[in-house]
């Protein structure tokens, strides 16, 4: 069965990136925590925690992985937020690759590695790690249940990249 015809395989490897950057890989609803309750959307690049009724804590919090795990030091979470900040720069290599791979698609497509595997390989790994993430988010963090949006994305993208038809 073939998803992707060949020559649209570049185009979808680059749009499938900028999607999986721009979406949330994973959102977790919090209650019960200190009298109240907190919401985090988690992109690859930043995080967004919304906190309810919770005198010690801002509304409204941003931050980027790097932060996010030194805030983190020293607690059960933090190996979360390493595996969070180890899945953005694999993120960051991927982006990076397909702004190449956009501007500079006949010298790419050239090149001795295929840009739609690479791609599909790099969306899978980082599948992979935030998967993992996850994983020790909920385990080691706050109570709740996550939801993996774009882990989910990831996956979906990799494989359809990595089992294209490329002519």
């Amino acid at each position: 069965m073939v998803w992707v015809r060949s020559k649209h395989a570049g185009a979808l490897s680059v749009v499938a990136t900028w999607l999986c950057a721009l979406l949330p890989w994973n959102v977790m609803y919090s209650p019960n925590i200190a009298g109240g309750s907190l919401l985090f959307v988690r992109f690859p690049f930043f995080q967004i925690r919304f906190a309810w009724g919770i005198d010690v804590a801002q509304r409204v919090v941003f931050s980027d992985p790097l932060s996010a795990t030194a805030f983190q030091a020293g607690q059960s979470i933090a190996i979360g937020y390493q595996a969070w900040t180890f899945g953005a720069a694999v993120m960051a290599v991927a982006v990076i690759f397909s702004i190449v791979y956009y501007r500079r698609e006949e010298r790419v497509e050239a090149g001795p590695v295929d840009p739609v595997r690479l791609t599909g390989g790099l969306l899978g790994l980082t599948g992979v790690i935030l998967t993992a993430a996850t994983y020790l988010l909920a385990t080691r963090g706050f109570p709740g249940i996550p939801i993996p949006l774009g882990v989910v994305l990831l996956f979906v993208f990799a494989g359809v990249l990595l089992t294209v038809e490329r002519a």
